[in-house]
């Protein structure tokens, strides 16, 4: 079944989440871009108040594909206690693949859960999710960088989304990336390990406003209830 992660921005949010049926509640910024990262005591602060009811996870914020600089982002926000540190790939193959070596010695030594993130509005490059995996990353996800109000599936059919899950099948992987009710009825046929939303669960539908737990609660029924046809189609 595919998870519902909600992306919040403070503690109080967290607990928002929390009690809306969120499966993973996801630290970010929003002001600071498509994968801006909270102040590492925030993090820390959301941690406690989930108190390991739900996974959590934050992202390092939209960092230049600088090996060292990637990470010692990724070591700060280990310290925070979250489960899940979710890495932004920005750059050029050559520039990725350099960043995914230097983390695969981390990853394995502090036993990280690291996922990458890349971006369906910047000609993502497939061929990496190999090394990915190679590397010991958990999972890795497709998201927008621009958020002009274009959903993920705006910039990549669903052959492509398909294909993307199909070459990470030996992750966990996630879709995101302004989606709507509509958007997320149809990617939950594709069977992705989660769905990521922040816009459409807050007020207005502005990812800049504050988190709406009724809204978190109505799009868990609503992937409970895709989950639920899935599987009875899977067992017709």
């Amino acid at each position: 079944m595919s998870k519902l992660l909600v992306s919040v921005t403070s503690a109080e949010e967290a607990l928002l989440a929390l009690a809306g049926g969120a499966d993973i509640i996801d630290m970010k910024n929003p002001a600071e871009g498509a994968l801006g990262a909270l102040p590492l005591s925030v993090v820390s602060e959301a941690v406690a108040a989930v108190d390991g009811r739900r996974i959590t996870s934050a992202t390092t914020g939209d960092l230049p594909m600088q090996p060292e600089l990637v990470c010692d982002a990724v070591m700060q926000m280990a310290s925070t206690g979250v489960d899940i540190i979710k890495v932004g790939f920005f750059g050029s193959e050559l520039e990725n693949t350099h960043c995914i070596t230097a983390l695969q010695p981390l990853i394995g030594q502090h036993k990280l859960t690291v996922v990458a993130v890349l971006m369906a509005d910047q000609s993502p490059v497939f061929s990496i999710l190999p090394l990915l995996c190679k590397a010991g990353f958990w999972g890795v996800m497709l998201d927008t960088a621009g958020k002009d109000g274009r959903s993920l599936l705006s910039h990549l059919p669903l052959e492509a989304l398909q294909a993307f899950l199909e070459m990470a099948k030996d992750m966990h992987t996630g879709l995101a990336g302004s989606l709507r009710i509509e958007n997320i009825e149809e990617l939950i046929k594709m069977k992705p390990s989660y769905i990521g939303v922040r816009g459409a669960v807050c007020v207005g539908f502005d990812r800049m406003a504050k988190l709406c737990e009724s809204r978190v609660s109505m799009l868990s029924v609503v992937l409970y209830n895709c989950n639920k046809s899935v599987e009875s189609a899977d067992l017709a």
